[in-house]
């Protein structure tokens, strides 16, 4: 059994310039750092910075009453009502948000700006895209698909969470031409996400299994399960190396794995690890 582990698999620059700011903040403050939600998608990582006194609260309020060092603004980023109340209240902010999804953020500002009704591609209730509509402009829209386009003003600007598919920014440009007379676009998609994602569907051509490595609530390593399964190839989306099970790879001869853009280096080795010793179950 030969296995493959996609090289663009782990941390993306986004996510590896958080994780940096957050040990360096705990190793400054040793102790009240908080962060707005978690910094990442990935629970193993929180769990580390836990121990090492950073812990992430799910709101401003739930501030009150700490002894606060420094508040850490997630990867995601969050919206601009929630940093302007962090600054009022006199904290400490250290923005770790992701450079991509500041520039979604500018450019959403900048289209309502020029007078665009701004449409969102992604996913409503994730934090990078609210971050992104506190910048839109109140007639501004999310969208997860075309199919949900509603009817649309004459002046439509258009960005895109930055862990979306490029397939489905086509298919959205194309679905909102026919309404409009003027669209202006931004590809805002993260580079690395968009390279994981192909290397990801290569080798998800040629394999009998896919293992995709990520915490479960990551939605760019839930994308790369998706796409791997709408290619109709095995796959078995973990976040550790103990959720693997040998039958799963009983009779295969060729074995990749691939891991989402908050998954350290260290997970991906166990999982590949793990896997070497099941090469007997393989022809």
């Amino acid at each position: 059994m030969k296995i493959y582990t996609a090289k663009g698999a782990g941390f993306c620059f986004g996510v590896k310039r958080a994780i940096d700011i957050a040990f360096k903040v705990a190793e400054e403050h040793h102790g009240g750092v908080y962060t707005l939600g978690p910094i990442i998608h990935n629970p193993q990582v929180i769990d580390e910075l836990k121990s090492m006194g950073v812990n992430p609260v799910n709101n401003v309020s739930s501030l009150r009453g700490k002894k606060v060092g420094s508040v850490i603004v997630r990867t995601h980023g969050v919206t601009k009502q929630v940093m302007k109340n962090l600054h009022d209240k006199g904290y400490n902010v250290v923005d770790a948000t992701c450079p991509y999804v500041k520039k979604a953020q500018y450019y959403a500002k900048l289209l309502k700006d020029e007078g665009y009704q701004v449409v969102v591609l992604g996913s409503k209730e994730h934090p990078e895209v609210k971050g992104i509509m506190s910048f839109a402009g109140r007639n501004a829209v999310v969208v997860k698909d075309a199919g949900e386009l509603p009817k649309l003003k004459k002046k439509v600007g258009v960005v895109v969470q930055t862990t979306r598919h490029v397939d489905s920014l086509k298919e959205l440009l194309g679905a909102i031409v026919g309404q409009t007379r003027e669209l202006k676009v931004y590809n805002t998609l993260c580079s690395s996400t968009t390279q994981r994602l192909k290397e990801t569907r290569e080798l998800a051509k040629n394999v009998d299994v896919m293992v995709i490595v990520g915490g479960k609530n990551s939605a760019n390593t839930t994308q790369l399960a998706n796409l791997c399964r709408s290619l109709e190839v095995p796959t078995h989306h973990i976040e550790t190396a103990s959720e693997l099970r040998k039958k799963w790879f009983e009779g295969a001869r060729k074995v990749a794995i691939s891991a989402g853009a908050s998954t350290p280096d260290w997970l991906i080795k166990d999982v590949e690890n793990k896997i070497k010793t099941y090469r007997r179950l393989g022809n």
